[in-house]
């Protein structure tokens, strides 16, 4: 018996019987878990993946929500934050990756509420002035559509983005007249 385990736990590998299921599909959970936050969708492809009984996952997912360990809203609102902060990514593109990683449109939309325009416009203008900065002495049309796409690839609306985007490219020093 290894030093991590007590000595009524059971060796849930051990060589002379078959392992318990749901002991390896919260090994699994557990192990996903601690490499980063997951969805408990993504939980379920990967108990999938590793060919866990659906009734077997379905019990050890119901379990881990039950003592906190999943939570698709804590998580959703996690990724919001963090994508926001990190790429700059608005709310259309928070919604997508959000999808993607199997969470719920309800409990998506409750973490897409907490989003605030006004940091979204200011988050926009830095993505500009940002990028701007390495697009000096290009053609103002080529600057407002490359800035306008890259807007765009992050998910911000149209109307903000031009308007972002036009209000810098105006503003710069290059395109000021004497």
């Amino acid at each position: 018996m290894s030093r991590r385990q007590g000595a009524g736990a059971p060796d849930p590998v051990s060589p002379d019987r078959e392992p318990d299921p749901h002991e390896v599909a919260r090994t699994i959970v557990l192990r996903q878990l601690t490499m980063a936050p997951r969805s408990r969708a993504q939980l379920a492809q990967a108990l999938a993946r590793r060919g866990c009984d659906p009734h077997v996952a379905d019990t050890v997912l119901n379990r881990m929500e039950e003592v906190g360990l999943v939570d698709d809203v804590a998580y959703a609102g996690m990724l919001v934050r963090s994508q926001q902060a990190s790429r700059g990514l608005a709310s259309r593109a928070l919604r997508v990756e959000l999808r993607r990683k199997g969470v719920d449109d309800e409990t998506a939309a409750q973490a897409l509420d907490e989003v605030d325009p006004a940091l979204e416009e200011e988050q926009a203008r830095g993505l500009v002035e940002k990028r701007l900065r390495s697009m000096r002495g290009l053609d103002p049309q080529v600057q407002t559509r490359r800035l306008a796409g890259m807007l765009a690839r992050k998910g911000y609306p149209s109307d903000l983005a031009l308007r972002v985007v036009r209000e810098a490219v105006r503003e710069l020093p290059e395109h000021q007249r004497d």
